[in-house]
Parts: structure tokens; C-alpha cells; sequence
């Protein structure tokens, strides 16, 4: 081997690496993407996770409009909606809504929702104790599922949000499992 098949064999060497390098990178980011989304609240993302609730001051003198938001993919053959479209509440609360989803189908079908909250900096402020988010629904043909979602707003809202909508997106889930 002369000195140029060499040098060119290095320097196949050192882009292979970089290619795999750019590929796992690429596989990170999106795991990354939702951790920072977690802590900031960007995106409206809001945890996957069951909230610990300390026992905190309900504010009386404040009122949050919280409006509820039901969406289901195309892939998947649900009707969802919420039972009641919008809620007043006071911060520090612990309220609770449903909602209520539909298997229109003659097959049974697996969901998961994933859940936004906008506006995105009021996600960092909203907990819930209890939500059919935090695992897949399995619906069987024709059934049809109340859901109860409980929450909190934390009394740190910051004054100038005075509306948050709650919305969720039901994904077919039968692929995943």
C-alpha cells in the first residue's frame, strides 16, 4: 500500500466515524427534545407522569378559564371529545374533568393521548394527579369509555394567563405493542 491509499484509508476511517457519530446525534435529539420540553414547558408539554400534589393555598380571589380539547388522529377509529367544554378555577384547586372516547369500530383498538397545554409557559404550572394519558386505552369494538382527568393549577401562574386549554391527541397504539 503507498502513502496515498493509506492517507485515503485514514481518512475513509475518520469520515465513516463521523457519519456514525451524526447518526447517533441524530438518535439523541429526540429524547433530548422532550426532556427540555419537560422542564420548560415548551410546546405545551406537559409530564407523562403522576403529579405530587403538596397541599397548597387556594387562591379564591383568581379565576382560570380552562377550555378542553379532544383530537384523535387519523389513524385511529375513535370518536373523543370532552364532556364539558370549558371550566372555571380557582388555582391551587384540584378539579377534575372526563372525557369520553369511542371505539367506532368492530375491532379492538389500542390508543395512548398525549397531552399539550397552552399556553406553553402555563404547562409548568399544571399537574395532574389522575389522567388516562399516562397509559394506553384499549377500547374493544364499539365501546365506549368515560375518562376522568384530575388537575391542578399551581398558584404561581403568572397574572397576566387568565385562559389555558387542556388539549389531547389519541394515537393508535396497536403498532407499538
Amino acid at each position: 500500500m503507498n502513502d496515498i491509499d493509506k492517507k485515503n484509508m485514514k481518512l475513509a476511517k475518520k469520515l465513516a466515524f463521523v457519519a456514525l457519530g451524526m447518526f447517533g446525534f441524530g438518535f439523541a435529539l429526540v429524547p433530548l427534545y422532550d426532556v427540555f420540553c419537560d422542564i420548560t414547558g415548551l410546546n405545551g408539554k406537559t409530564s407523562n407522569s403522576v403529579a405530587t400534589i403538596q397541599p397548597m393555598e387556594v387562591n379564591k380571589d383568581r379565576l382560570i378559564t380552562v377550555r378542553f380539547v379532544a383530537t384523535v388522529n387519523s389513524d385511529l377509529p375513535w370518536k373523543f371529545e370532552p364532556l364539558q367544554k370549558t371550566m372555571r378555577v380557582h388555582p391551587g384547586e384540584i378539579n377534575q374533568v372526563s372525557y369520553v372516547a369511542k371505539n367506532i369500530t368492530s375491532t379492538d383498538t389500542n390508543g395512548q393521548a398525549v397531552p399539550s397545554v397552552s399556553p406553553g409557559q402555563a404547562a409548568l404550572f399544571f399537574d395532574k394527579t389522575e389522567c388516562f394519558c399516562f397509559s394506553k386505552q384499549l377500547l374493544k369494538a364499539g365501546q365506549e369509555k368515560e375518562m376522568p382527568v384530575h388537575f391542578v393549577i399551581r398558584p404561581g401562574l403568572p397574572e397576566d394567563i387568565s385562559n389555558v386549554v387542556l388539549s389531547y391527541t389519541f394515537f393508535n397504539s396497536d403498532s407499538a405493542t
